[in-house]
């Protein structure tokens, strides 16, 4: 018997053409789209910040972009009318108007008679503030089919949170400043101050997460000269947070015994924990609270995302404080607004780039397909709820956006 391989036949039809000439392919450029972008005045009192500042309008403006801007609605952060004009915006007095536009950039959440104002396949950005919604809220706005994302929920291509970041900067900063002013005796404090002088001992200042906002609130704590103890679960953060401040800090991992005796001796405790989908934890329950110090102060940076302090209630800016067991608690869920023309421009820097990256692809709903991070802000698309904790939260259907997405291909 021969031990010679046998030989396979192939077939004429799997070879044949195989070093013919092949037809080049190239990728389809998308027909870039022209935007048409509308920007309501914010009803809210308390709120006094405009998604994008006249610079960023006249880069739109400049790619072909249309915005229309309701009239006044850069007043609170000190840009007039005409500054808009200049830019190339569009100002008009009706509200009607600029719900008109393909594209609502807000920095406060619609009221629901806005909602009513809008149609199908509109795109709403603004930040959630889940405190304030509602089951309402949400039915309003799948009635209208519209694409709403939420600012505080939408990546960046490394994961991380680009809106959340900056306002973490400027609340971290600010939550110490505002800390100090509440201390004093004519806001109802101990009268005490933050940093303390020769032989007074300075105050001292628990902060509950070591994220961004813990990072700016260390700083200044430090800089100002208080004593400064932060608590977290991850310990990558906490060593993270000594690197970037470059000294050694008071660190704990949340065990209920050392936080209980650190909350009894704190002056000011912060709270600055990040939900990345859904609701802060409760870190802080009423009987922590009610063993606090008589004129001490809580500041609650999570109160957007719910508090993590069971005492907790969202205030406003004309009325930020409220008394509970003696404890002064400031839970003002847009602290940045506190200084409005800083943090437009913050806001504005972020927003620009990602309207122009949108109009490259053809719009917003294009981008969608190709960035994951926006398509993480997504809580509300063309009817269908798509946010898996705001579902649970008030029972409702909510449907993974990626299977929508598919469907509509």
């Amino acid at each position: 018997m021969s031990d010679a391989p046998k030989k396979v036949s192939i077939p004429k039809s799997l070879t044949e053409g195989q070093y013919s000439t092949q037809p080049e392919t190239l990728e389809i450029q998308r027909k870039a789209e022209k935007m048409f972008i509308g920007i309501p005045k914010e009803m809210t009192h308390s709120e006094n910040r405009i998604p994008l500042v006249p610079s960023s309008v006249k880069a739109l403006v400049a790619y072909g972009h249309r915005v229309v801007i309701e009239q006044g609605a850069g007043k609170r952060s000190r840009y007039s009318d005409i500054d808009f004009s200049e830019k190339g915006a569009e100002i008009v007095s009706s509200r009607e108007e600029v719900y008109k536009a393909d594209v609502i950039l807000r920095v406060a959440p619609p009221q629901l008679d806005e909602i009513e104002l809008m149609r199908p396949n509109q795109v709403l950005i603004s930040p959630l503030h889940l405190p304030m919604i509602s089951s309402d809220y949400l039915y309003r706005l799948k009635e209208k089919r519209v694409i709403a994302l939420a600012m505080e929920y939408i990546k960046d291509d490394d994961g991380t949170f680009p809106i959340v970041r900056i306002m973490s900067e400027l609340a971290g900063l600010n939550s110490i400043l505002t800390a100090a002013e509440l201390l004093a005796s004519p806001s109802g404090g101990k009268g005490i101050l933050l940093g303390g002088i020769s032989g007074v001992p300075p105050a001292r200042i628990v902060i509950l997460g070591a994220g961004v906002v813990a990072e700016f609130a260390t700083r200044t704590a430090l800089g100002l000269g208080a004593e400064v103890r932060v608590f977290d679960n991850n310990i990558y953060k906490l060593n993270r947070l000594q690197n970037l401040v470059g000294q050694r800090l008071f660190t704990s991992t949340i065990y209920t015994t050392h936080l209980e005796k650190e909350l009894k001796r704190a002056d000011v405790v912060i709270g600055a924990v990040h939900s990345k989908s859904g609701r802060t934890p409760i870190l802080v329950t009423d009987e922590m609270v009610e063993s606090m110090k008589p004129g001490s102060v809580i500041i609650d940076v999570s109160i957007d995302q719910g508090g993590c302090f069971a005492t907790s209630e969202m205030t406003k800016l004309d009325h930020p404080t409220f008394v509970k067991y003696d404890v002064i608690h400031y839970c003002v869920p847009n602290i940045a607004s506190r200084v409005p023309r800083t943090a437009s421009v913050a806001v504005s820097n972020i927003l620009t780039p990602l309207i122009l990256k949108a109009a490259s692809t053809g719009g917003i709903q294009g981008l969608l397909f190709s960035h994951q991070g926006l398509r993480h802000g997504v809580y509300s698309y063309k009817g269908s709820l798509t946010n898996a904790y705001l579902g649970e939260r008030f029972h409702m259907k909510s449907t993974d956006l990626d299977l929508l997405l598919t469907s509509s291909l």
